[in-house]
């Protein structure tokens, strides 16, 4: 069994209040779980309105397949619009 683990820092153009920034990130989150099957959840900066911290979480099998998928995670946030990928880390163990 394989663990990969993704945190993902997103700065966000859009986001005027903190209510604008939970529905921008809950939409987000959303769709990177129904399309890549993984967990995801906001992780850090709450409390910023134009920036937040997601993790994402997938068990494989094996290595490569994990770091895949969490590889086209990376490709899918940096293909949105509304916000900008500061910086991504991922872990596989």
């Amino acid at each position: 069994m394989v663990v990969g683990v993704l945190e993902l820092e997103i700065q966000l153009f859009s986001s005027n209040s903190l209510k604008e920034k939970r529905r921008t990130v809950k939409s987000l989150i959303t769709r990177i779980r129904n399309n890549f099957n993984v967990s995801a959840s906001e992780i850090g900066h709450q409390d910023l309105w134009q920036k937040t911290l997601i993790g994402v979480a997938f068990i494989a099998a094996e290595r490569r397949f994990s770091q895949s998928v969490l590889s086209k995670v990376v490709e899918f946030v940096k293909k949105e619009r509304r916000i900008s990928l500061i910086n991504s880390k991922m872990e596989i163990f």
